[in-house]
C-alpha cells in the first residue's frame, strides 16, 4: 500500500459556511476551479485511479488565522475543518485512513486544547504554517502548542506560507511573477526549521516531531552551507556573537536539519529534487506524498509523477516500503495500510 502522507482536502461544511460566504468568496472562486479538493465523490475517483493507493488529507491554504476575525474565530474554524476530516474518513477508511488536525495557534492557548481534542478524536497529528500571520514560530506565545505536541508525541505537519506581499526586494511592495510563492515556499520552510533549531525548540522538546513539506524546501541543495557553512555561525556578524549560540546547542546545526525533522516526497514530479532529497535525508526520516491536488491536472498529475519518479529509482524493497507507508505508520502510531 501506498499511503499519500501529504494531499490537502477542504471539508464540506467549511467549504459551504465559511470559504464560499462573505469575505471568503474569492477563495471560494478559486477552489472551485479544482472540485476534488472539496467534493468528496471527486476525489474519491481520483484515489480509485492509482492501485493499492490512499491519502491522509490535511487543510490547504490559506491559512485560519488570517482569514478570521480573531483568536476565538480561528479555533471555531479550526474545529469544523477537523470535525469534517473526522467524519469524512470514517466514512471513506479504505481511501482516506488517517487526517491531519488542523492546529489554530492564534487561539489563547496557541491551539494546544484543540489539538488535544483532535488527536483524541482520531487525528494522526496536526498541521502548522511556516509563520503564524507573519509571527515567527519561535515567538514565546506559541510555547504552549509545542510542549503538548512533545507531551503527546505526534506529528506536526508543516505547511509553508508566504504571500505576494512579502517583496522580493526592500525597494518594492509585493513580490512579482508568484515568485513569492515558487520560490518563496522553499524558503520559507528552510527559514522555519532554522528557527526551530536555533531557538532552541528542538533541544528542548526531543519528543517533536516535525514533517516539512516538499523535501524541507531548499535544505537538501544547501548541505554545504548548512554543515560548514553554519560551523562557522558567527563569523559573519559584527554586531552580536553568535559563536555563543551555536556552542549553546546540542549538536552540530546540520545535524539538526538530517536526524530532527521528517520530510515528504512532494516536490511537483522533479526527479532532481527527488534524488537530491533522498540523498540528503536517512530513509526513516521520508514519508511519500504528492501535494494532491495542486497540479495541472487538478488532481493527477503530482500523484502519477511522483510515483514514476520513486518507482524509477533504484532502492531496497525494505527502503520503499518504509517510505511507501511504514515510516508514516511509525511516526503517528497508527496502521494505516
Amino acid at each position: 500500500m501506498r499511503i499519500d502522507a501529504y494531499t490537502h482536502f477542504i471539508p464540506k461544511k467549511f467549504f459551504d459556511e465559511v470559504i464560499e460566504r462573505g469575505a471568503h468568496a474569492d477563495i471560494g472562486k478559486r477552489v472551485r476551479e479544482i472540485p476534488c479538493i472539496h467534493d468528496v465523490n471527486v476525489r474519491l475517483k481520483v484515489v480509485d485511479k492509482f492501485k493499492d493507493y490512499a491519502q491522509i488529507v490535511s487543510y490547504p491554504m490559506p491559512p485560519l488565522e488570517i482569514m478570521a476575525s480573531s483568536p476565538k474565530q480561528v479555533e471555531e474554524y479550526a474545529k469544523i475543518v477537523n470535525d469534517g476530516f473526522a467524519e469524512m474518513c470514517a466514512k471513506h477508511p479504505d481511501h482516506f485512513p488517517g487526517w491531519v488536525a488542523q492546529a489554530p495557534l492564534a487561539s489563547p492557548d496557541a491551539g494546544a486544547r484543540e489539538c488535544e481534542r483532535a488527536i483524541k478524536n482520531g487525528a494522526c497529528g496536526v498541521q502548522i504554517y511556516t509563520n503564524i500571520a507573519g509571527r515567527p514560530l519561535d515567538n514565546p506565545e506559541f510555547a504552549p502548542f509545542f510542549e503538548t505536541m512533545n507531551k503527546l508525541g505526534k506529528p506536526v505537519w508543516m505547511h509553508p506560507a508566504r504571500g505576494a506581499n512579502f517583496p522580493d526586494y526592500l525597494t518594492e511592495k509585493k513580490s512579482k511573477y508568484e515568485i513569492w510563492w515558487t520560490l518563496g515556499w522553499s524558503y520559507e520552510t528552510a527559514a522555519a526549521m532554522s528557527r526551530l533549531v536555533f531557538s532552541k525548540i528542538m533541544d528542548k522538546h526531543p519528543k517533536l516531531k516535525v514533517i516539512t513539506h516538499h523535501f524541507g524546501g531548499i535544505v537538501p541543495m544547501l548541505e554545504g552551507r548548512i554543515g560548514p557553512g553554519w560551523d562557522q555561525l558567527g563569523a559573519r556578524t559584527s554586531d552580536e556573537d553568535l559563536s555563543l549560540v551555536r556552542k549553546s546547542l546540542k549538536k552540530r546545526p546540520l545535524d539538526y536539519f538530517k536526524q530532527d525533522f521528517y520530510t515528504d516526497t512532494a516536490v511537483f514530479g522533479g526527479k532532481p529534487a527527488t534524488v537530491c532529497g533522498l540523498a540528503f535525508y536517512p530513509t526513516d526520516k521520508i514519508v511519500f506524498a504528492s501535494d494532491c491536488p495542486f497540479d495541472p491536472e487538478k488532481g493527477t498529475m503530482y500523484i502519477r509523477e511522483t510515483l514514476k519518479i520513486l518507482d524509477g529509482i533504484d532502492m531496497s524493497k525494505a527502503k520503499r516500503k518504509a517510505i511507501m507507508s511504514g515510516n508514516i505508520e511509525k511516526i503517528t502510531g497508527k496502521k494505516l495500510g
